[in-house]
C-alpha cells in the first residue's frame, strides 16, 4: 500500500508502510444490492483476514465504519442496514497524505485533525508525535474507540469530544479536516496560530480549501488542484432527515413546466463531475439531482431546489441532446448549460485553482478571471 501511494524516498512512505491500519477498522460496512435496493452489510475482520486486510490496506478506499446511527462495532453478526448517509470511515490513505502534504507540516507543527477512525490520527501522531497531535470528534464513542486503539498502535494524543463548528481545544499550527464544512467556521480562525494553515474541504463539492492565517485574523490561499470529498459535518448522532420533496419529485417527472426547450448537451450525470458540479453549488446551492437510465437508453437527468424550482432533462441516448422541462422560480438546466458552455469555450472552469481569501468572521470568498463567489457569513 505505501508503495502503491507514494514514492519510495518520500517520509511518508515509512509512516504508511509502518502504521496498522486494519487495527482501526476491524468491522466495517460494505454497500451491496439486494433484491434491487442497496443496503450496508456488515463486514467482520476476524471472519475473513484475507478481506480485512484487502480493505484495509487499499490506498484509494475509505472504509466505512458508520452508516446513519449504526456503528460496525456495535452491530450484530450478518447485520444489515438500509441505505443511508455514511457518517464515519477510515478516509483513504492516499487523500489522507494529500491533506498532510497540503498541510505542509513542520517538525515542530501542533496539529489538530477530525478523528473518524483514529487512522489519520495514527499517521499524525508518527510524523510529529503524539505531544503535538489533538484529534476531535463529535461522538464520544469513536474518541473512545480510537483513544484504544492508537493506544494500541503505541500512540496517546489529546482527544477530545467536540463539535469542530464551535470552540476548540487549544492554539494550533495547522487544521486538518477529513469532514467537509458548508462554509469555515470562525472558531478555526480564532484557533489557528499566526500564520497557521488550515486543510478543509466545501460540503456540497469537490473544492479542497487550503488557507493560511493573515495578520487580520482572515486566512488567504486557494483551491488545491485535486478534488476532494468526505462526508459533511454533523452535529448530532446522525444528519436531520431530508425535506420530504415527494410532491415537487412527482411534478418534475411529469408536468410540462413554463419552459420546454433543446438543450445544448447530452445529459450529464452531474455528480460525477467535480468541476461542474461544484461550480453549480456555487451558483445555486442546494440542487438535488437524480437520474435514470431506461432499458431502452433513454437517460433522464431531474434537478431539485428547495425553492421549488425543478428540471428534467431527457434523451433518447448518451450522444443527443435532450428535450428540457422547467418549472419554478429559476431554470436550473438553463444554469447547468451556462456552466458547459463556460466549460467549453475556457477549457476548464474557474474554481480549478481559484483564490481563496477567508474572512475572520468565517466568510469564504472564491475568486478567479472575473468569476467570484462567497460562501458562509454575508
Amino acid at each position: 500500500m505505501a508503495d502503491a501511494t507514494v514514492r519510495p524516498e518520500s517520509r511518508w512512505h515509512r509512516l504508511l508502510a509502518t502504521t496498522p491500519r486494519h487495527l482501526f477498522v476491524p468491522r466495517w460496512w460494505t454497500p451491496t444490492e439486494r433484491d434491487g435496493t442497496w443496503v450496508y452489510e456488515l463486514r467482520e475482520g476476524a471472519d475473513d483476514p484475507d478481506a480485512w486486510m484487502s480493505s484495509a490496506y487499499d490506498k484509494s478506499l475509505s472504509v466505512i465504519t458508520r452508516v446513519g446511527p449504526h456503528h460496525a462495532d456495535h452491530a450484530a453478526p450478518a447485520a444489515v442496514v438500509p441505505e443511508a448517509w455514511p457518517t464515519s470511515s477510515a478516509t483513504l490513505p492516499a487523500l489522507v497524505v494529500k491533506l498532510y502534504q497540503h498541510a505542509f507540516l513542520a517538525d515542530d507543527s501542533r496539529l489538530l485533525v477530525t478523528c473518524g477512525s483514529g487512522y489519520g490520527t495514527a499517521l499524525a501522531c508518527r510524523r510529529l508525535g503524539e505531544d503535538k497531535v489533538t484529534s476531535v470528534d463529535v461522538d464520544p464513542y469513536l474518541i473512545q474507540a480510537a483513544r484504544e486503539r492508537l493506544a494500541t498502535a503505541g500512540h496517546r494524543p489529546r482527544l477530545e469530544v467536540c463539535d469542530v463548528t464551535g470552540e476548540l481545544p487549544g492554539v494550533c499550527d495547522r487544521i486538518v479536516s477529513t469532514v467537509s464544512v458548508a462554509s469555515i467556521p470562525a472558531s478555526w480562525l480564532t484557533a489557528l496560530a499566526p500564520g497557521g494553515r488550515m486543510v478543509t474541504a466545501l460540503s456540497g463539492t469537490g473544492l479542497l480549501i487550503v488557507a493560511d492565517k493573515t495578520a487580520d485574523g482572515g486566512a488567504t490561499g486557494r483551491v488545491a488542484p485535486e478534488p476532494a470529498e468526505f462526508m459533511s459535518i454533523r452535529h448530532d448522532d446522525d444528519y436531520p432527515l431530508a425535506p420530504d420533496h415527494a410532491d415537487l419529485w412527482a411534478t418534475a417527472r411529469k408536468a410540462d413546466g413554463e419552459s420546454v426547450t433543446t438543450g445544448r448537451y447530452p445529459v450529464m450525470r452531474v455528480s460525477r463531475t467535480w468541476d461542474v458540479r461544484s461550480t453549480l453549488e456555487l451558483t445555486v446551492p442546494g440542487i438535488e439531482h437524480r437520474m435514470e437510465t431506461a432499458s431502452d437508453g433513454t437517460r433522464t437527468a431531474y434537478m431539485l431546489h428547495p425553492d421549488g424550482s425543478w428540471a428534467r432533462a431527457t434523451a433518447p441516448g448518451a450522444r443527443q441532446v435532450p428535450t428540457v422541462h422547467q418549472g419554478g422560480p429559476r431554470r436550473l438546466w438553463d444554469e447547468l448549460d451556462r456552466i458547459r458552455t463556460w466549460l467549453v469555450i475556457d477549457g476548464d472552469l474557474p474554481v480549478a485553482g481559484a483564490a481563496v481569501r477567508i474572512d475572520p468572521d468565517g466568510a469564504c470568498h472564491l475568486s478567479r478571471s472575473g468569476w467570484s463567489a462567497t460562501i458562509g457569513a454575508q
